[in-house]
C-alpha cells in the first residue's frame, strides 16, 4: 500500500491540537468500535490509555457501555488510581490489571483487555495457544505471553503485578479462564493487534470445529512473515484506525462529545 493511500484515508474531521482531547476522541471510538465487533462483555472490560508524560492515563469508567461511550466519560487517573478529571468511577479489577501494566511497561501506552470470545475460548483449553495456522496468526509469532494459572478476581495490586511480570516483553497476554490482553506504543497498534488476534482465534476454532488437525505453517516461514508484517504495521494499524474514527463519523459521531 502507498503512502499517498495512507494520506487519504486520514478523518475529515480537522486534526485535535489537544493531546489529552485527542486521546479522549480515539479512545472512545476504539470503544464504540469494539463494541460493534462484538469484544465487550455488559460493562465489563476497559481499555486504558497512557497520556504524555506517562503520570495519567484515561481508561473508561464504571457502568458505561462500550456501545454508548463518549470523549467526556472517560476518566483520567493519576499512577495511584485517583480519578483527577472526570465523573464517576473506576472498577477495581479494571485498576489493578491497567495500573500495574501501565507501571511495569513503558512500551505499554494503550493497554487493552477484552474477553472476546473466540481468543477467551483458547484460554479455556488445557494448554491453549493461538496455533501459527493462519497468516493473521503469523504476525503474532514470538509475540504472546501466556499466564496458564487463574487466580481468580485481580482485586489486589499483587494480581496485577503477576500479570505484568507474565506479559514480559510481549505485546499479547492470554490470560487463563479469563480473557487477552493487548499492549501498544499507541492505541492504533495495540487496536489494530486485538481485532487481528480475534479474527485468528476465530478462524483457529472454526478450523478446529472440523475435527481434522490444524496444517501449521513451518517456523522459517512463520517468524520471516511476522518480520514482514511488522516493517509496516504501525502505517496499516493507524491507517485502520483512521478508516474506524471515518465509519464512525458518518454514523454516529457523538463519541467524540
Amino acid at each position: 500500500m502507498s503512502k499517498e493511500t495512507f494520506s487519504a484515508s486520514r478523518s475529515w474531521h480537522a486534526p485535535v491540537a489537544d493531546p489529552v482531547a485527542r486521546a479522549r476522541i480515539d479512545l472512545a471510538a476504539a470503544l464504540r468500535w469494539a463494541a460493534k465487533l462484538g469484544f465487550g462483555e455488559g460493562i465489563c472490560n476497559h481499555f486504558s490509555l497512557a497520556l504524555p508524560g506517562g503520570d495519567r492515563y484515561l481508561i473508561n469508567p464504571f457502568g458505561v457501555h462500550w456501545a454508548e461511550m463518549r470523549a467526556s466519560h472517560l476518566l483520567m487517573l493519576d499512577r495511584d488510581g485517583r480519578i483527577v478529571e472526570g465523573a464517576g468511577e473506576v472498577e477495581a479489577t479494571a485498576f489493578h490489571i491497567h495500573s500495574r501494566l501501565h507501571h511495569a511497561h513503558d512500551r505499554a501506552t494503550a493497554v487493552l483487555h477484552t474477553h472476546m470470545p473466540h481468543a477467551t475460548a483458547l484460554t479455556l483449553i488445557e494448554g491453549g495457544r493461538l496455533a501459527m495456522a493462519h497468516q493473521n496468526a503469523l504476525r503474532f509469532w514470538d509475540a504472546i505471553a501466556y499466564d496458564d494459572d487463574y487466580n481468580g478476581l485481580a482485586l489486589a495490586q499483587d494480581e496485577g503485578d503477576r500479570l505484568a511480570a507474565s506479559l514480559g516483553q510481549a505485546r499479547i497476554l492470554f490470560l487463563a479462564n479469563h480473557g487477552v490482553v493487548t499492549v501498544g506504543p499507541n492505541l492504533a497498534e495495540a487496536f489494530d493487534d486485538l481485532y487481528y488476534l480475534e479474527r485468528a482465534a476465530e478462524l483457529q476454532v472454526l478450523a478446529l470445529s472440523t475435527g481434522r488437525p490444524l496444517k501449521l505453517v513451518a517456523d522459517e516461514v512463520a517468524r520471516r512473515t511476522a518480520a514482514d508484517f511488522a516493517r509496516d504495521r504501525p502505517a496499516y494499524a493507524h491507517a485502520h484506525f483512521e478508516s474506524i474514527k471515518r465509519l464512525l463519523d458518518a454514523e454516529d459521531p457523538s463519541y467524540r462529545d
